[in-house]
């Protein structure tokens, strides 16, 4: 399992150079405008040179990029990617009769490299006289070597490496319209894992070769269409209909089949969903809606995904991309394309298609796609990122869990120290779609196309370092406003500020961690000072002082110390409500002077014992010296 996280962490190093290619896509297809009508001639060449210097430097690209990655965007490692690929441009030019030019997958041996070679030599220890060359400033020169030897070898068996190439080529050739329908459904199935770039690297930048009209080869059926292969486009023509039409259509039968009650939140968020992958291609927001609740139905969509594909190969159908196979890739690229019209009519039957499909099967098997049941991460929070960032931090086992945390497009993708400390339910309560554990502490997130963002915020919290209370929920049931606790004198915050809950079973841990400073007679509230000074009460129902402890079980008394999750006490629910009491249960912190701020989760379904339910910041810093 610990290659599988390897393995993601690679595949995500391979996405970051591919940032550069829609600009590439753009300027190339704005060259072909009538600039000489316009009297802006040289225009049209300015556009194809900045177009094509991002093809042709794509192994430098690609290196850095690599390197970058799999480093947590250390600049020595990327520098010492990039000093590599000159070492080997300039080693391998210098010989006459050998037609060695850098690739992409050069320039990913030498990316991976420079990031291995940083990982292992970033604490080295020279003798102090040569100290300066030690640590992070090492790995340059040792890089350098490297590829000086590297290129050493590659030019006795570049020879063979080429043949092999245009081996692998004529293979893919000759696999016909089962290779592409092999490699569509392995690189939908691949998506679940986040390691779909590591199939898509060899096919849309190794397989298949093509001279160009300078001169030069390149390799990969996505450089080959940018650069006029006639035959390139296959392994991404028949994305076109999946990604523009297919999993919209899913998202559309999500809606429909939504309850009532929720449609509106489902639409708003799903409307969202389906429009990011119509015009970029971004698929995995729709994908995970499903993925997890009817993993058959993913397998189900990879097979059809593979045969939709065969289908526009066996139709001689050819387009391309620079990112992925949304509207805007698919009308910016047309003009290359063979037969790329035809994938308009396909699609719209792609949609009727996947529409009904999924229709039926959330009908048929009761999938609790969301907006069908109850707890469905369905809220409109883009704008509560920076709020609920320390609530994910603190689900994620808090920042000394983390040893490394980056974000793709659709994911965080994190190396933890300890992967248990994960507490998925608040996760998803937070808005995760699903978490995905692959071994080695190697876990993805997947939070849309919100990632990035949530990432950035996460920093943020980290390197504040402010003094913060973070609370777990007490009881399993639903968390609610303290507004709707039916008791004016909570309700009304006069006892303090905070959240409650409606319980469903009859156990109360504690919140947080501290001093039992306080237990009713009654049995019914427990009060506890946690060792930032704050004074927490939990109440359990309204008005059941009345009931004199009858129904309640204490297990800690005064001056006990308590941990987050520890149980407090038992309580009869069927007691409680049969008395004519209500089971509401308040936790609030009963000196909010002492709080500067307050984040709250989402008012759905909790587990006892959950995290990031609430959090506060203290006034004062560590020190007591600087107020907030």
């Amino acid at each position: 399992m610990k290659l599988i996280g390897n393995l993601q962490q690679f595949g995500r190093a391979l996405m970051l150079p591919m940032m550069a290619l829609p600009a590439a896509a753009v300027f190339l297809s704005l060259s072909g405008l009538p600039w000489d009508d316009w009297g802006m001639s040289p225009m049209a060449g300015h556009l194809t040179k900045a177009g094509e210097i991002l093809f042709h430097a794509l192994p430098y690209l690609f290196a850095l990029g690599v390197a970058l990655g799999m480093t947590g965007n250390a600049v020595a490692a990327g520098v010492s990617a990039l000093a590599g690929m000159f070492i080997y441009t300039a080693v391998t030019g210098s010989y006459a009769g050998l037609d060695i030019q850098p690739t992409v997958l050069i320039g990913v041996v030498i990316g991976i490299a420079a990031g291995y070679s940083y990982e292992q030599f970033k604490d080295f220890r020279l003798p102090e006289y040569l100290q300066f060359f030690g640590g992070p400033r090492f790995v340059p020169l040792f890089v350098s070597f490297v590829s000086l030897a590297f290129s050493i070898i590659m030019i006795e068996i570049a020879p063979p490496i080429q043949d092999g190439m245009a081996v692998l080529g004529e293979a893919a050739k000759a696999a016909g319209g089962f290779g592409v329908f092999l490699f569509g459904f392995t690189y939908r199935i691949l998506v679940a894992f986040g390691l779909h770039h590591l199939v898509s690297h060899a096919f849309w930048f190794q397989v298949g070769a093509y001279e160009t009209e300078a001169g030069m080869i390149v390799y990969g059926d996505l450089p080959r269409y940018f650069s006029g292969d006639p035959s390139a486009g296959a392994y991404m023509a028949g994305l076109y209909p999946i990604m523009m039409f297919g999993l919209p259509a899913i998202a559309l039968a999500i809606i429909r089949e939504a309850r009532e009650d929720l449609k509106p939140k489902v639409r708003k968020t799903f409307i969202s969903a389906a429009l990011s992958s119509f015009l970029t291609g971004v698929t995995e927001p729709v994908e995970f809606a499903f993925m997890f609740a009817a993993p058959y139905l993913f397998v189900l969509h990879a097979f059809l995904s593979g045969l939709i594909m065969w289908l526009t190969y066996e139709l001689g159908i050819l387009h391309g991309f620079s990112f992925s196979a949304g509207a805007f890739d698919f009308f910016i690229n047309l003009h290359l394309s063979t037969k790329g019209w035809m994938l308009l009519p396909i699609g719209l039957a792609v949609g009727i298609g996947y529409y009904w499909l999924f229709r039926w099967a959330i009908q048929r098997f009761d999938i609790p796609t969301p907006g069908r049941e109850e707890g469905s991460p369905l809220d409109e929070w883009a704008g509560d990122i920076p709020y609920r960032a320390p609530l994910i931090l603190q689900a994620i086992g808090g920042k000394d869990n983390i040893i490394q945390m980056e974000a793709c497009i659709t994911r965080l993708r994190l190396k933890l120290h300890d992967d248990k400390q994960l507490d998925v339910p608040a996760l998803r309560s937070l808005g995760a779609a699903g978490v995905i554990r692959l071994g080695g502490g190697n876990v993805q997130i997947v939070f849309g196309t919100f990632s990035e963002l949530i990432r950035e915020e996460i920093l943020k919290v980290m390197k504040r370092d402010l003094r913060r209370v973070q609370f777990k929920s007490p009881v399993q049931g639903r968390m609610i406003p303290l507004d709707e606790v039916p008791d004016p004198i909570f309700a009304g915050r006069l006892v303090g500020n905070g959240v409650a809950f409606v319980p469903e079973r009859g156990e109360a841990a504690a919140p947080v961690g501290g001093v039992v400073i306080h237990v009713h007679p009654a049995k019914h509230a427990v009060g506890i000072r946690t060792p930032e000074g704050l004074e927490v009460l939990l109440h359990v129902g309204i008005d059941t002082m009345e009931l004199n402890g009858a129904g309640f079980l204490m297990f800690v008394k005064e001056g006990d110390t308590v941990v987050p999750g520890q149980l407090l006490l038992r309580f009869d629910l069927g007691h409680i409500r049969s008395a004519g009491k209500s089971p509401v249960t308040p936790m609030v912190i009963t000196n909010p002077e002492r709080v500067r701020s307050w984040v709250f989760a989402p008012y759905t379904a909790v587990k006892k014992g959950q995290a990031s339910v609430m959090s506060v910041v203290l006034e004062e810093r560590d020190g007591g010296g600087e107020r907030r």
